[in-house]
């Protein structure tokens, strides 16, 4: 557990460092002043949200052991023993300490006009990966940011709300379970791209027309993270290897990132230079995970965070039971989403 909750805020730490290095201009120069922080995406930024999706989605941290670095000890909604780096960005920026989900009842004014988080955990660019989760589609998202922004002028007037959305930071992280719930494991998506090469394209044109909405919508200064190593995610490992103390990170998989991102900086680069006043930065996430993987001594605590480590082997046994005792619901959720998609493909 400690281990696990190091890696994550050493990934957080370097994810901040690159905004903030990247934004400001230089590490040295001035923290640069957002008023906002607007966020979109999947549990990696869902501070809460799908704890007010029901009874749509069983995906919910709102119980132990989440939460357990809290202020308060207390499960938030977050995928987090803590924060996330919404949070962490955040208060670093001298914005707020954490950032609330717009799905709260009880947001106030205040969290209006300082930002709030429109992410939801099992959630995708694509909005089939959320028949499978019932998270929130990131096209709702980006209709609950158009709500949002009624609220806001409602609080501060027409004028204020576009100058806070403008000036506001945007986050945007999401991707993975797109891979590993329409390609990897349920390959739903399969029978309409025949190679990871055209979903990657079909992810990343779904991207552009989200980031342009955004930007339809008045935001300007927005930040979009890459895919880490998806095929050293414990859950890729487990579901591929039957042996649990045989495990290894996929290389395939991993190789598939890469691609994506590749392809991912390219596109932003190109938006960037078509949408004016617009600043758009890629986070780099893969770099900093697949390094704590492949030399794990550099980070002390972390000589533990081994794909074979006691943690990983009892997931590994807990997941395959999962599997064994609900293949049967797999099986028919498989089914009903093929049927789904071939449908839509087939000429009218």
């Amino acid at each position: 557990m400690a281990a696990t909750k190091l890696l994550f805020i050493l990934v957080q730490i370097s994810t901040i460092n690159l905004i903030i290095n990247t934004t400001s201009g230089s590490a040295s120069a001035t923290l640069p002043k957002f008023p906002a922080i607007l966020v979109f995406g999947d549990s990696t930024v869902d501070t809460g949200n799908n704890n007010f999706v029901t009874p749509t989605t069983l995906v919910k941290a709102d119980h132990l052991p989440y939460g357990q670095g809290f202020p308060g000890r207390v499960p938030t909604g977050r995928f987090s023993n803590g924060k996330l780096l919404p949070d962490f960005l955040a208060g670093y920026l001298g914005i707020k300490d954490v950032v609330p989900p717009y799905l709260d009842p009880k947001l106030s004014n205040n969290d209006l006009q300082t930002g709030v988080c429109f992410a939801s955990a099992g959630s995708g660019y694509d909005d089939l990966t959320t028949a499978v989760t019932g998270a929130i589609t990131f096209s709702k998202q980006l209709d609950n940011f158009k709500e949002y922004i009624v609220r806001l002028k409602g609080v501060v007037g027409v004028e204020q709300a576009k100058k806070i959305i403008s000036e506001a930071l945007v986050m945007l992280s999401a991707g993975t379970n797109d891979f590993i719930l329409n390609y990897y494991d349920i390959p739903t998506r399969r029978y309409q791209f025949n190679n990871i090469g055209a979903y990657q394209d079909f992810l990343l044109k779904a991207l552009q027309n989200h980031i342009k909405e955004l930007y339809n919508q008045g935001c300007r200064q927005m930040v979009v993270a890459g895919l880490p190593p998806i095929g050293c995610l414990p859950i890729q490992i487990t579901a591929t290897f039957n042996n649990p103390f045989d495990r290894k990170c996929l290389e395939d998989q991993n190789s598939d990132s890469q691609a994506y991102n590749q392809k991912l900086v390219k596109l932003l680069t190109t938006l960037q230079g078509t949408l004016p006043g617009s600043r758009i930065i890629y986070a780099d996430v893969y770099e900093t995970v697949i390094d704590m993987v492949n030399n794990p001594q550099k980070y002390g605590s972390l000589k533990f965070y081994n794909i074979n480590s006691f943690s990983c082997l009892m997931h590994h046994i807990v997941f395959k039971q999962s599997i064994m005792s609900h293949n049967r619901f797999y099986r028919n959720k498989q089914r009903m989403l093929r049927d789904w998609v071939c449908g839509s493909c087939r000429p009218m």
